[in-house]
């Protein structure tokens, strides 16, 4: 891998140089998004409503539109927009919640390892973007930021 700026060489390396930090801090913005959203996980495969919020969070539920305070989002609504089961989708997302507190935020004893551990983060990615539309920007009138990344043709 080399990175640039501009035309100086920065960086020159193996690619996990940066792709590595680029997935965790993926992990830990999903969980800190979701848990703006009011979810939190009871395990590694289960959902659970996030326990109420501080004093000095700023959560969902501080904030209102035209309609009035918006609300937690409910597990059955954090699955719903997933097209695939909603045992998969609940369980990818309690699985990046899990890895960002037992993987990244502080790491423990038990096991991260997953067989599934990459296609559920790729679920789970792709779900907080669509929660986050669905939930935040749709109710409050505001335009979501583009998601998906735009790639560039290589010059050969």
């Amino acid at each position: 891998m080399k990175i640039y700026f501009g035309d100086l060489l920065c960086i020159d390396g193996k690619s996990t140089g940066f792709t590595n930090p680029a997935i965790e801090a993926a992990i830990i913005h999903s969980r800190a998004l979701l848990e703006f959203l009011g979810l939190g996980s009871e395990s590694e495969s289960k959902l659970a409503l996030r326990k109420p919020a501080r004093s000095d969070d700023l959560v969902i539920e501080s904030l209102s539109n035209n309609h009035g305070q918006l609300k937690r989002v409910s597990i059955s609504q954090a699955v719903q927009p997933y097209q695939g089961s909603s045992k998969e989708a609940e369980q990818a997302l309690a699985y990046v919640i899990h890895a960002a507190n037992k993987g990244l935020a502080h790491t423990t004893s038990g096991s991260l390892k997953h067989d599934e551990s990459s296609r559920l983060l790729e679920v789970a990615f792709r779900g907080v973007n669509a929660l986050m539309v669905n939930c935040f920007y749709s109710p409050m009138g505001l335009e979501a930021p583009p998601y998906e990344l735009e790639a560039r043709k290589q010059n050969a």
